[in-house]
């Protein structure tokens, strides 16, 4: 069985969730979730020899969510689980993140090879540094309605998805209808359309989410979209770096974040970072919310790849 806890690190408090005993392995959720998302990999990578720590990462469930939105920068959150790693009494980790979660593992294994020893993405392909910022690399080809753009007001979208937590939850689980907003509408678009339960969620989880963001608002991590461009500027000396340690990749083929132009690239290309990139898995029929959507196969996958790396 999983237990949880809070623990100081970096600052901040961290609940995290745990099991099993063995070779440490981090596993970091993305927007909007929670530690929660990890619930089918937990008993099963704990059953294989692993100790499995899922955090709920900074400003997201009952860990810290600092006021500043420069807290939320990608060195305050690989700077969580390097001091997460140091304060589980452990001197290295594997570690494995989903969506937002992946950019906080494919960095942490960047900047700090000594600790992290080999690395996995869900859903969100390894960081292509760009030649601008993203903000104005969106503005430079005349978009204005992009997601993250909506993002960045603080208050704007923490109102809309605040407004009714159950259906904002259920509409993006779901699968909103465009990443690209329409005129009048905010993310979650047309609110007057009926939005099911996804079938991979029960109301069990549903009931969790929503109690978990009706108290903390979504304002924590919607910060991590408001530091897109302060992590461009930050990540300057790594640019064109390689991930040296053995990693793997995983997504779902109807993602939407792979299926774009850019992400297509990203995930053809994506050997240019990940030299040592042991496998690339791509889940037909699967969507963004791969490891609830497809625990079976993704657990598989990632037991696979531990014990191939943990020896």
């Amino acid at each position: 069985m999983s237990t949880s806890r809070m623990i100081s690190a970096n600052g901040i408090d961290m609940f995290v969730t745990e099991q099993g005993s063995g070779p440490l392995v981090l596993l970091c959720h993305g927007w909007p979730e929670l530690s929660h998302s990890w619930r089918h990999q937990l008993p099963a990578l704990a059953a294989e020899g692993f100790r499995v720590v899922a955090p709920d990462m900074r400003g997201f469930g009952r860990t810290s969510a600092p006021q500043d939105v420069e807290a939320y920068s990608i060195f305050h959150l690989v700077g969580d689980m390097v001091a997460l790693v140091a304060a589980l009494g452990e001197s290295k980790a594997i570690i494995i993140g989903h969506d937002w979660g992946a950019p906080v593992a494919w960095h942490a294994a960047l900047f700090r090879p000594d600790i992290f020893k080999a690395v996995g993405g869900l859903s969100v392909p390894p960081p292509f540094r760009g030649r601008e910022r993203p903000m104005e690399a969106l503005a430079k080809n005349g978009i204005t309605n992009f997601y993250w753009q909506y993002f960045q007001t603080p208050g704007v979208a923490e109102k809309e998805f605040e407004r009714d937590v159950d259906y904002s939850m259920r509409a993006i689980a779901y699968g909103v209808d465009t990443l690209f907003l329409k005129e009048g509408f905010g993310f979650l678009g047309d609110t007057t359309i009926e939005r099911k339960l996804a079938r991979w969620l029960t109301p069990e989880d549903q009931a969790h989410v929503v109690e978990n963001y009706t108290r903390s608002g979504f304002r924590g991590g919607l910060n991590w979209y408001r530091n897109l461009d302060r992590n461009w500027d930050l990540t300057a000396p790594w640019q064109d770096a390689k991930i040296e340690q053995p990693s793997i990749f995983i997504a779902g083929a109807k993602d939407a974040v792979i299926t774009g132009i850019i992400g297509g690239k990203r995930v053809s290309e994506m050997e240019r970072v990940l030299p040592n990139l042991k496998r690339k898995l791509i889940i037909d029929g699967a969507g963004h919310w791969i490891q609830q959507e497809r625990p079976a196969e993704v657990n598989s996958a990632l037991i696979d790849f531990l014990k191939e790396v943990s020896n």
